[in-house]
């Protein structure tokens, strides 16, 4: 029996409904928000798969037909996921991993096929909405429900799930998710807003939000299936009195180890060495509570003491060092390195040619001029594994760097370049997302682009036990995994560009995000001092392997002329010059050229044939056509003008040959210009002022 409940969410009508589509699926609902409809499925396999960690995949598809569009490519078909789909998916994926039982070993899979797509509302957003819904009233064990929005502010009002159109006039973009009781997740980008501001739209999401769980309740109620029994976990906590007592001097040694693959040889033959005391039945048991162990024991050293794993005061950054122009003959590149986490950033400039086309449901054919591609190489924490395209994950830690460097970037008008920086992580230790921020922002200042202002990032950690909580500058691998929240923040020293926050824990006050904001705000600040003492300014100077773009306009109505017939001015241009040029519809002209001498001919040329004529101006010119009426005089390329007969001469002339013949050379005077645009020409003018001269 299909239900569906329907509210009036943020102006526009919300409707969500179950048990008409795709009924096999374990969990199954379709969530419209005015013409954007969405299906999403939950599925979970019957049998438990022997795995140590939560077999969840979430995939979320964007179909064509939904915005009535064909498939680009070749197969006309939709084929491997676009950047926004990944996106999109770790983005549901985020809120939804930790709701689930630590026990949960069943295969499940959320699937979110976008059928409808009106251009105003986020299919994204709604896609996370309808996950948890489906999550809920299946059969699959979930503390949900969860929802999710995103938060603008514009005029300086905060603003519920903006459509499209209206994000253009906001200076905030995040997406908040959370249960009734708490945050669980925050990400997004700001154009150098205050920290503080941003703790209020995270809170105004949470609040604006309850609506959508109330939704999803009553659905279970009057839809949903009752939950799986799954096994109850063996109570471990003797085994785990056993095995502490047994490791627990030797672990709190290891942790004085601060080099990380060191500690780890030294945990791991801690860990061999237990193993050996109990039978190969009892190992897999053995290796969690070791684990769990590990873990206590950090955390209660943490909380007693305020001294970290390497030594470190609460909000004390790791020794960092900053390298520019490390590459002779890229563009621009540097090494930012902190503790054990480095990244090498290159920047390279390239043309309009370069940008990337982006296809999309709602924002249709668009064009990208700023790209930032992050990879993980398996070395840089010393394992071995096959170099295939990029993971999901390395998607998602170039677009949250990419995005806490867009603000920064200048104009398009002032700096014409498609600009790509690579980050290509070399050691990771914590926080390599935001060492490419740092890597990133050093790259750019080398290659000469002239930024707005430097921008840092630094990731920051959370270790809480009832009353007890400490707040961590700059965390540690291990300090991530350990800990309750991983909260990235990126931006200048009074202003937020980017933000990424993750909790595990059933919430953290508003007050306790403020202090980690300031926290964060401060070691943003010691870095920008250590990365502007490197370099404190960008390069005056672009390199000399890059391409130069010289930039002049034109008024429209002469694009024509120098594009001429079939391209032929324009490609004669390009053939005398060896320049490349690009004109838009606006008249502005680019001329890109590594050669000065090669880009000031080819702006010369141009100008030649734009030049408005002048009556009364002289012009030397060649004769390209004789008439039995007059002359065409070529003035410059693709300017032509004509001499009549009568004005060929100061004396009567019969026939313009008599006088001129094809390919002179002759002095004429502009004596007019018609309406259509037909310049008249006069020899005899000139003729007559150098007799007046003499």
């Amino acid at each position: 029996m299909e239900e569906n409940i329907t509210i009036e969410f943020a102006g526009r009508p919300l409707t969500l409904s179950a048990g008409g589509l795709a009924k096999q699926a374990d969990g199954s609902v379709l969530a419209r928000y005015g013409d954007t409809v969405v299906l999403v499925t939950a599925v979970a396999e019957k049998q438990e798969r022997d795995k140590d960690f939560l077999p969840l995949t979430v995939n979320y598809q964007e179909m064509s037909y939904a915005a009535g569009k064909f498939p680009g490519g070749f197969f006309k078909r939709e084929g491997r996921p676009t950047t926004r789909e990944i996106l999109t998916s770790r983005l549901i994926d985020r809120p939804l991993r930790p709701l689930f039982p630590k026990n949960w070993r069943y295969e499940t899979q959320v699937i979110s096929t976008v059928l409808s797509a009106d251009q105003d509302n986020d299919p994204g957003i709604l896609s996370l909405v309808g996950a948890s819904c489906a999550v809920t009233i299946s059969d699959i064990p979930h503390d949900g429900p969860f929802a999710g929005v995103r938060v603008g502010r514009i005029g300086g009002a905060f603003v519920v799930n903006p459509t499209f159109p209206q994000m253009a006039d906001s200076d905030i973009d995040i997406v908040v998710t959370g249960t009734r009781d708490a945050i669980i997740m925050v990400e997004g980008e700001a154009h150098f807003v205050k920290g503080t501001d941003l703790i209020e739209a995270i809170e105004f999401g949470h609040q604006a939000m309850m609506p959508l769980i109330e939704m999803q309740e009553k659905l279970r109620e009057k839809i949903g299936k009752q939950k799986r029994q799954i096994a109850v976990p063996e109570d471990l906590e003797e085994k785990k009195k056993e095995v502490r007592a047994i490791v627990e001097k030797d672990l709190i040694e290891s942790f004085a180890v601060k080099a990380k693959l060191e500690r780890y040889e030294r945990q791991d033959a801690i860990l061999n060495e237990l193993k050996a005391r109990y039978s190969e039945e009892e190992a897999g048991i053995i290796a969690k509570v070791y684990e769990d162990v590990t873990r206590d024991l950090m955390r209660e050293q943490l909380l007693s003491t305020g001294r970290r794993i390497d030594g470190r005061a609460t909000d004390q950054i790791r020794p960092i060092s900053c390298i520019v122009g490390a590459l002779p003959r890229t563009h621009g590149s540097a090494v930012f390195t902190r503790g054990e986490t480095q990244a090498l950033a290159v920047t390279t400039f390239g043309t309009s040619d370069d940008e990337q086309k982006i296809e999309s449901l709602h924002e249709g054919e668009t064009y990208k001029t700023f790209l930032l591609h992050y990879n993980f190489t398996p070395f840089s924490v010393g394992e071995v594994s096959m170099l295939r395209g990029p993971t999901r994950r390395e998607i998602g830690h170039g677009n949250l760097a990419e995005r806490a460097l867009t603000p920064i970037l200048p104009e398009r008008e002032a700096f014409p370049y498609t600009i790509r920086i690579v980050s290509e992580i070399l050691e990771s230790n914590g926080s390599s997302s935001m060492a490419t921020v740092c890597g990133g922002c050093l790259s750019l200042m080398d290659a000469g682009v002239p930024i707005k202002e430097p921008v840092a990032g630094i990731a920051m950690g959370l270790v809480k036990e009832g009353d007890r909580e400490l707040i961590l500058s700059d965390i540690l691998g291990d300090e991530d995994h350990l800990g309750d929240m991983d909260f990235k923040i990126a931006g200048t020293r009074e202003g937020v560009t980017a933000i990424q926050m993750d909790i595990k824990i059933k919430g953290i006050s508003k007050d306790t995000m403020q202090k980690a904001v300031i926290q964060g705000q401060q070691g943003v600040g010691t870095i920008l001092d250590i990365m502007l003492g490197t370099i404190s300014q960008p390069r005056a100077n672009l390199s000399p392997y890059a391409p130069r773009i010289y930039t002049m306009t034109i008024k429209p109505d002469k694009i024509r002329e120098v594009i001429g017939p079939g391209g032929k001015v324009i490609r004669s241009i390009i053939e005398r010059t060896g320049v490349k040029i690009d004109i838009d519809d606006s008249g502005t002209v680019n001329i890109v050229s590594v050669d000065e001498e090669s880009a000031n001919a080819a702006i010369e040329i141009v100008k030649s044939i734009v030049k408005e004529v002048e009556v009364g101006a002289v012009y030397e010119g060649k004769v390209r056509r004789v008439l039995d009426a007059g002359a065409i005089v070529e003035l410059g390329p693709n300017l032509d003008g004509f001499c009549h007969v009568s004005q060929l001469d100061d004396k009567f002339v019969k026939k313009a040959s008599d006088v001129v013949r094809e390919g002179d050379d002759i002095t004429v005077k502009v004596i007019g210009v018609e309406d259509n645009g037909r310049i008249k020409l006069s020899r005899k003018a000139v003729l007559k002022d150098q007799r007046g001269q003499h």
